[in-house]
């Protein structure tokens, strides 16, 4: 992996990262396929038409379904779902937080009830790392604990303690992983990822004892969990001094792009999230002048696109009239192209930062894209 920062502007940097499976341009959105597919049925030749430079998918979730061996024996995740650019695989962490009534932390790792059918299962740092390695993604993920944003101080501190400790086995497992003849990715990338809920002292400590790792890259977890957008802000701003100058920054599930925005200006890199397909699938669009839901009434008539000047598929062909009425019918076309449109949006959104970092012209541009979402964002 090489990583270079091609141009900064105050925090914000413009850097480009290359890998075994390509080179990826930052400040990049990563498109969230948790299972191996992006919801709203679109396609891997969809992703590359739009733009995509990465697809994220979720070590848990394809560890119950359809199993990471069965992968594995398949080719590995590229070649399952036919795509030939970098992927991330989340640790499954992020389900030690979201499963909560599902699972039990220990020392070793975490025991779960599969959410599908209820069926036990134990991930641990070195079970993650091997899921992760079967998947052959691009970049793993370190395994940790994901407390929520107003947990209690003293739960936030022993979990960041327990997290380090797993950073450890993880960085330990990942190097023999990877040293193994039938690793399918013996370039397997490791994330550290950086914890301590809305306490900035916690937070900066543990920053400085994860970079010690001298790990591929570095995320910002537990945000966008809870805690305001100021906070969050906060945090990153606490938080991004105290990681390496010299690797990416990923600030993990987020967010609307005004998050984004603000988070590129604090000196992230990487970014994912449900969002767009989320609200794609309900109707709700992104637009330059903020979101719109297309089934109120008002666009029953409406011959426009989704957005005057958009590119996508769904706005070179399709008025918003038509786009309602197949949301109204509970017709999947709908939900495809509100889901196309907004993944567009996203990634157009992060090809425009790059190009006004590359112009040092990022200041402005912020000021300027953010006055324009006058209809909000959700």
């Amino acid at each position: 992996m090489k990583y270079t920062v091609l141009r900064r502007e105050g925090e914000a940097k413009r850097a480009r990262m290359e890998t075994v499976h390509g080179v990826i341009e930052t400040p990049v959105f990563m498109n969230v396929g948790t299972v191996a597919a992006i919801k709203g049925a679109v396609s891997t030749e969809d992703l590359e038409n739009i733009g995509t430079q990465v697809q994220l998918s979720n070590t848990y979730h394809l560890h119950v379904r359809p199993g990471d061996e069965v992968v594995k024996k398949l080719g590995g995740l590229h070649e399952f779902m036919s795509w030939k650019k970098p992927i991330l695989t989340d640790s499954g962490g992020f389900q030690v937080f979201s499963l909560s009534g599902l699972r039990k932390i220990k020392e070793e790792g975490v025991y779960f009830n599969s959410h599908v059918d209820g069926r036990k299962i134990f991930m641990g740092p070195e079970e993650s790392m091997r899921i992760q390695s079967n998947l052959a993604s691009t970049i793993a993920m370190a395994f940790d604990e994901c407390p929520g944003s107003r947990s209690d101080r003293e739960y936030v501190k022993a979990s960041v303690e327990r997290t380090t400790r797993w950073l450890k086995r993880c960085s330990e497992e990942m190097k023999r992983l990877n040293s193994m003849e039938d690793t399918i990715n013996k370039e397997q990338l490791l994330f550290g990822i950086n914890q301590g809920a809305v306490y900035e002292d916690i937070r900066k400590e543990h920053a400085q004892i994860i970079s010690e790792f001298d790990l591929d890259g570095y995320a910002i977890g537990g945000l966008a969990v809870g805690e305001s957008h100021d906070e969050m802000y906060s945090m990153i701003e606490a938080t991004v001094p105290y990681l390496p100058k010299d690797k990416p920054t990923y600030l993990m599930g987020v967010g609307t792009p005004s998050n984004i925005l603000e988070a590129v200006d604090r000196g992230i890199d990487f970014f994912d999230c449900v969002y767009p397909s989320r609200n794609g699938r309900h109707g709700h669009v992104y637009t330059e002048h903020g979101k719109l839901n297309l089934f109120n009434a008002k666009y029953e008539l409406d011959k426009r696109p989704i957005e005057e000047g958009c590119g996508c598929p769904a706005c070179k062909r399709y008025s918003r009239a038509y786009i309602r009425h197949l949301l109204k019918a509970k017709e999947m076309l709908g939900m495809r192209l509100c889901v196309l449109h907004n993944l567009y949006f996203y990634n157009t959104l992060m090809s425009q930062i790059r190009e006004a970092l590359d112009k040092g012209e990022y200041k402005v541009f912020k000021k300027r894209k953010l006055a324009g979402f006058v209809d909000g964002e959700g």
